[in-house]
């Protein structure tokens, strides 16, 4: 490779391996607030319908994307080959944990689930950074020109990844372009992001956050369903944060981050 396929490709695999970081940590922290619910005698049952939504919306596709795309080239490696039929039945797999996660009903079910969902996924996610990588890699696999604009495998700008706070928000729903120029103050409690532009909401709501005292939490005013940047918060706080909807739409949703 010349010096600047040989940079590409290890942007390339960084970018991917960042990506497996953070799906793993938002993975792990579901996981841990389903058992701290369960702890304290509290329902999982939110908690356990958002990590069932965070693995159809990301962890899924994330696979699907990877099938058709990292497996696919190494099915032309004789030496990745016993691998990735691992892999794939990995795959088929997870998409079974996903479905008894849903379908569990005591919080018992819904701890056991998630946690044998997040063993399965963090072990997955090593074979595929310590072998899976590492094969294509030695094989001269162009992965910059494999994996090109593909958001599911490598990630991008508003995925939750560290210091993400000032990128567009990707939450979707936002019928209110806002107002260029505003700015959102705390007032009584709450922080109503609805007036600026989605590119700024993050920032201002993570910020928030961060002044906010042990102990203390913050109502977030929003104009659609913030799911996404719970996953963010997932992402870059594991256990720091608290989450819960006190208004869930159809035309504002409130929710209260607080700082445990």
């Amino acid at each position: 490779m010349t010096t600047s396929a040989t940079a590409a490709q290890q942007d390339t695999v960084r970018a991917i391996r960042d990506h497996h970081e953070r799906l793993g940590r938002t993975m792990a922290d579901h996981a841990l607030t389903i058992a701290r619910a369960a702890d304290q005698l509290a329902s999982p049952h939110d908690r356990r319908d958002a990590l069932a939504a965070f693995c159809e919306e990301e962890v899924l596709p994330h696979a699907d994307a990877e099938e058709g795309t990292l497996y696919r080239a190494a099915e032309d490696l004789p030496e990745a080959r016993l691998l990735l039929r691992a892999m794939l039945a990995e795959h088929a797999v997870l998409r079974e944990r996903v479905a008894e996660l849903k379908a569990a009903r005591t919080p018992g079910e819904a701890v056991g689930a998630a946690a044998v969902l997040d063993a399965l996924f963090q072990a997955h996610l090593a074979k595929e950074n310590d072998l899976l990588l590492p094969a294509l890699v030695d094989a001269g696999v162009d992965l910059a020109r494999l994996l090109a604009g593909m958001r599911e495998v490598l990630g991008g700008p508003g995925d939750g990844g560290p210091g993400d706070g000032g990128a567009a928000c990707t939450c979707g729903g936002h019928d209110d372009p806002g107002t260029p120029g505003a700015t959102a103050e705390m007032a009584g409690g709450e922080l109503d992001v609805r007036t600026l532009v989605p590119a700024r909401r993050h920032a201002q709501i993570f910020d928030a956050f961060g002044a906010l005292a042990a102990g203390t939490a913050f109502v977030l005013v929003n104009d659609h369903d913030p799911k996404p940047l719970y996953y963010q918060f997932a992402a870059e706080h594991p256990g720091e944060f608290t989450w819960e909807y006190e208004e869930a739409g159809p035309e504002v949703w409130r929710v209260r981050i607080g700082r445990p």
